[in-house]
């Protein structure tokens, strides 16, 4: 069996640019997709239902076409892959982060919490 070496863990540096960068991919681009949603033009038919639909079939009418013409608008589209992008980054981050952990059984999580005997306090 050949044992892998240890794969040192990254930096401290290396650990909070990447939550900096996480932050920034977050910040920067919510006001640009909060931007885009406030701007988007609404649905031609949504005044009025006229096509004989019932009120539930309009309501789920209306909120694809939304979600489609957001998705095909690039100034929603664009800043919101990058703030999805972040999400990525952030929980492969913490995962990282997660494993740089020592590893401890429940024994000996339980023995350092409750005093080398494993006696309670008090």
């Amino acid at each position: 069996m050949d044992s892998e070496p240890p794969v040192p863990p990254p930096s401290l540096f290396r650990e909070t640019l990447g939550f900096l960068l996480v932050g920034m991919a977050w910040g920067l681009t919510t006001p640009f997709i909060r931007r885009a949603a406030i701007n988007l033009s609404a649905h031609p038919s949504s005044s009025s239902n006229q096509s004989g639909q019932s009120w539930i079939q309009a309501k789920i009418s209306k909120a694809i076409w939304t979600v489609l013409n957001l998705l095909r608008t690039p100034a929603y589209a664009i800043p919101l892959v990058i703030n999805l992008t972040g999400s990525i980054w952030f929980f492969l981050l913490v995962g990282k982060a997660g494993k740089l952990l020592p590893d401890c059984s429940r024994v000996d999580c339980r023995t350092d919490l409750l005093g080398r005997e494993g006696r309670r306090y008090g």
